[in-house]
């Protein structure tokens, strides 16, 4: 009886007989499939208030990584709050808010602040 490569018989359909391949394939790549995304990332939020505590609507936040020296910014929603995801734990964020001229002062986000979910409220002083 003529036999295959996998020791099978060559009367087997072509799936069974190339089955022990697929299957050290697909366990080949199962690690990669099972991988996460990096959960060693953090996120900052917060709300943007004005000098009379109101919610500041369509100011800038801007959160400047202190290693690169690249900056993101996000524009404050309806309630005046802002978001940053995927942050590295490693460095030190500078964030600031401006909004028609009025800035805040610059307030850090440290790479000794282990909190996942950092909140740090921004307030706007006086031109």
């Amino acid at each position: 009886m003529l036999r295959t490569l996998t020791g099978l018989p060559a009367r087997f359909p072509h799936f069974v007989r190339f089955a022990p391949f697929v299957v050290l394939l697909l366990l080949a790549f199962a690690p990669a499939g099972f991988a996460q995304k990096d959960s060693a990332t953090r996120s900052v939020q917060g709300a943007v208030s004005n000098p009379d505590d109101g919610a500041v609507i369509g100011g800038v936040v801007q959160l400047k990584n202190m290693k690169t020296l690249q900056i993101r910014s996000f524009i404050t929603k309806q309630d005046g709050t802002y978001h940053f995801f995927e942050l590295s734990p490693d460095v030190d964020y500078e964030l600031k808010a401006d909004f028609q001229g009025a800035s805040s002062g610059p307030k850090t986000l440290s790479s000794f602040d282990s909190r996942k979910k950092a909140v740090i409220n921004l307030k706007l002083s006086k031109k």
